[in-house]
């Protein structure tokens, strides 16, 4: 089984800085792994693990970001590999993601590719689905667990806001996890010294065949940051209000 975990590394920090370009600046603050890619993942490391193959972990991002592939060998990942070029800086969900699919296409064939379902710095949830649609293969979002049936069937629970609904799908595919399904194990000492020594590849535009810089990047990108308002932060004051001065409320904010 070949699996492609996709991950995100994102500030450890409430606080966001943009730069001129309204884009954010990450340079100035610590990075950590997404929450919710901890899920997807251990989830690929205990498939792997139960079924055999092989775990690769991709991410875009600075030449930084290959500290956060090495914590993930440590950790049990087979291989780790990292798009950086400044031609990807700047890139919305759709230009992360035609990166992310052209990538999965020449490293794979993928049995599997696992993403958190949402970043904690853009919280949009559209990447992994994005990145499936574009390799045209099926992609079922907010999965709390999912195991592989001896028929090498996908079954998968989803979380909905009224309760969770069981699907199968046959590979390939993709999956969104939510945050937590999945506790992420420690490094071990084995791990520890695997990732010291463990060459991360580094990929580039052209290493994925995107020689065409209008499709990614900033250049890439349909929309953009136009405007950032702050808000304030605290306690803002309460008016407490009868259920009868509620209704008036409301019928006064109706056409």
């Amino acid at each position: 089984m070949n699996i492609l975990c996709l991950i995100k590394q994102v500030p450890d920090s409430l606080e966001v800085r943009m730069g001129s370009d309204l884009t954010l600046q990450r340079d100035f603050v610590a990075q950590v792994l997404n929450h919710a890619d901890e899920s997807a993942v251990e989830l690929a490391l205990q498939l792997r693990d139960k079924h055999g193959g092989k775990v690769t972990a991709l991410t875009m991002g600075p030449p930084g970001a290959e500290g956060t592939l090495r914590e993930l060998i440590s950790r049990n990942a087979d291989d780790a590999v990292l798009l950086t070029d400044k031609a990807f800086a700047g890139a919305d969900t759709l230009a992360t993601a035609r990166a992310l699919a052209a990538a999965a296409k020449v490293l794979g064939p993928f049995d599997l590719l696992l993403f958190g379902r949402r970043a904690a710095d853009g919280e949009t949830g559209q990447v992994g689905p994005m990145t499936a649609a574009l390799m045209g293969i099926p992609c079922i979002a907010n999965i709390t667990s999912a195991e592989f049936t001896e028929e090498n069937i996908l079954t998968a629970r989803q979380l909905t806001e009224t309760g969770t609904v069981l699907w199968e799908a046959k590979p390939p595919c993709a999956l969104t996890l939510c945050e937590w399904s999945y506790a992420l194990r420690l490094p071990t000492m084995g791990g520890l010294r695997k990732a010291k020594q463990a060459a991360v590849r580094i990929m580039t535009p052209a290493d994925i065949d995107m020689e065409d810089l209008t499709k990614i990047g900033l250049k890439g990108s349909p929309t953009r940051v136009t405007r950032i308002d702050a808000r304030s932060g605290g306690v803002k004051p309460t008016k407490w209000v009868t259920v009868d001065e509620a209704i008036e409320v409301v019928k006064g904010m109706c056409p």
